[in-house]
């Protein structure tokens, strides 16, 4: 069997072979960090955990703010638009971002008073984050070029070696250090400095351009609009954490950030099916044949779901293998924020189309409603319903989130196309049935037996669909090569 598959994968075109390796660096990344987890909610209590958690959220919006994500959406569309002058993009983007990093450096150090109260955080921790907005970025530029040159050993190479070395560092770190908050996440700033700082030397060697006119608006232009909707997203990811730190306390946020990295697990799954149909999806919309889409995209819904509805079933065993029992509340929280796994990949189809046709006013929209509508929720229900409040409150927004999606999607495909590519009742029944169970599942985390006849009820439908579930795995390897 193992000859069999090693022969099968030698016959993989070097994209297929490519995209399997990008898929399996993803999984590592967020696979170590995941097994490092259950150590370091031994090394720091429920209120440390929580303040390198608020740490981490405010490291996402910082870097937006000062690097304006230009290694994403700018980037990548760059690297094909430029393509016969693609080191020097690459090099050039790399030094507005280094020069937008240090501008940001200089601000903070003349007002670092001010900026450490806005912030509660020391002068360390925020120039520990400053530094790792730019490893951060000079990493992912270089991951980019890698990307869309189909070059992937050197990527899965770097990315092992980091993605050990991060909790290694860490834990000797935390072991030795009074402030353990910041011993961990100096850790990451040192282990991100020594493993990615000589991308930068590569890419500006190849490249040799600091500055270019041409690059630089092309990347401003760009990305500046959608720095707001960059913001939403992050809003809706983080800024419950910072809120439960700050309207309750740091033990809290802890426990939720516990549950929300647990459940972010499933994200994983999302990126690969994404990755998977994207360019499918796309050609198909371009062809404006967009009711070839409907049965795949039902069946990466039920999928979607399915591993999310085990996740949900398992969540105390879960929680006991990550953590001590002073973070079991964190069971009751992972069934919505589970959920909204579920409606981000839902709203990640139906954006497809706002993209394609250059919709990203509609993107924006969306986003900062969502974002807003969030802040709102959590403002009112935490102080009345506790912190778990949260993960609801998270749930309804990107459901309302995909609903939005769902009807610019119409709305642009009865204009460009004529025609709308799924069906409101399918759609509707997929989520009603998902989130059904999920509920239920989360009833029965009071009695063990019912959660375990519910698991093997549950298992004995995967069991006599497999056929389908297969059928419609093998049909996305098809798409792809």
């Amino acid at each position: 069997m193992l000859v069999s598959i090693k022969n099968k994968y030698r016959s993989f075109p070097v994209e297929i072979k490519a995209s399997i390796w990008f898929l399996i660096c993803a999984f590592l990344e967020k696979g170590i960090s995941i097994i490092a987890t259950p150590i370091f909610t031994r090394l720091l209590s429920a209120s440390e955990y929580g303040q390198f958690n608020v740490l981490s959220s405010w490291l996402t919006i910082v870097t937006i703010i000062v690097s304006l994500n230009l290694c994403y959406g700018a980037y990548t569309q760059g690297l094909v638009k430029f393509d016969q002058n693609r080191s020097e993009y690459s090099s050039a983007l790399q030094g507005l971002t280094i020069l937008l990093v240090l501008v940001w450096t200089i601000i903070y150090l003349i007002f670092h008073q001010f900026w450490n109260a806005i912030f509660s955080l020391t002068t360390t921790q925020m120039l520990a984050m400053l530094l790792m907005v730019w490893t951060s970025s000079v990493f992912n530029f270089w991951a980019g070029e890698q990307r869309v040159a189909v070059k992937y050993k050197s990527l899965v190479l770097v990315t092992l070696l980091v993605s050990f070395a991060k909790p290694i560092v860490g834990v000797l770190l935390v072991v030795h250090a009074q402030d353990k908050v910041t011993a961990r996440f100096v850790g990451l700033a040192l282990v991100e400095l020594l493993g990615y700082s000589g991308l930068f030397l590569i890419q500006m060697a190849r490249g040799k351009r600091f500055f270019s006119k041409r690059f630089w608006r092309h990347a401003l232009l760009f990305n500046l609009p959608l720095v707001p909707h960059y913001l939403s997203q992050i809003v809706l990811s983080s800024a419950d954490r910072i809120m439960i730190a700050n309207m309750v306390d740091s033990k809290s946020a802890g426990i939720y950030s516990l549950a929300y990295s647990i459940s972010q697990i499933m994200i994983l799954f999302n990126v690969a099916l994404s990755q998977t149909l994207s360019p499918w999806i796309y050609q198909k919309i371009k062809d404006k044949r967009i009711e070839e889409i409907a049965g795949v995209a039902y069946g990466a819904l039920i999928l979607i779901a399915t591993v999310n509805i085990c996740l949900i079933a398992f969540a105390p065993e879960v929680v006991a293998i990550f953590a001590p029992s002073t973070y079991y509340s964190a069971t009751w929280i992972i069934p919505p924020v589970a959920m909204s796994v579920f409606f981000i990949f839902a709203f990640d189809l139906f954006a497809k189309f706002e993209f394609y046709y250059e919709r990203t006013t509609l993107i924006m929209v969306a986003s900062i409603f969502g974002a807003v509508l969030n802040l709102v929720l959590n403002w009112l229900l935490i102080p009345l319903f506790g912190f778990y409040a949260a993960g609801y409150t998270t749930l309804a927004c990107y459901m309302l989130y995909a609903v939005f999606h769902y009807i610019f999607m119409n709305r642009i495909c009865r204009k460009e196309i004529g025609s709308v590519p799924y069906s409101a009742k399918l759609l509707l029944l997929i989520t009603v049935i998902f989130l059904t169970l999920g509920f239920i599942l989360l009833s029965a985390y009071w009695n063990f037996w019912l959660r375990y006849f519910m698991i093997l009820i549950i298992f004995l439908g995967v069991f006599f669909k497999r056929d389908y579930l297969w059928a419609f795995i093998e049909r996305m390897i098809r798409m792809r090569s």
